[in-house]
């Protein structure tokens, strides 16, 4: 199963983890871990390269952190959209995705 976890300060969105397989289908051929991992990606090069912000990313098969350094405002409209965006995907696929957020 593929976790998300989105970490939230106060009403701001600080940063997430994103770990696991959604197990769909044989490594290299999983259409839902491409689909994630893509717009998990797509969050996270978005807030360091071209918001330029400081921020805490890290990056291994089957693992993605992002921890926004400083203050997270200006990344509130990327990170919202990715739990938008995955909570959606959780509907669909309830058994692969979970999706969370924990205050920090």
């Amino acid at each position: 199963m593929i976790e998300v976890e989105f970490f939230k300060s106060g009403n701001l969105f600080t940063g997430f983890t994103c770990k696991g397989h959604s197990l769909t289908a044989p490594s290299g051929q999983d259409v839902l871990c491409a689909f994630v991992s893509s717009a998990c990606l797509m969050a996270a090069n978005t807030v360091t390269d071209i918001l330029n912000l400081s921020a805490e990313a890290e990056a291994e098969s089957g693992y993605l952190k992002l921890a926004v350094k400083g203050s997270p405002v200006s990344a509130q409209d990327i990170l919202k959209g990715l739990l938008l965006h995955l909570s959606e995907l959780q509907k669909d696929y309830p058994e692969n995705i979970n999706v969370k957020i924990s205050e920090v």
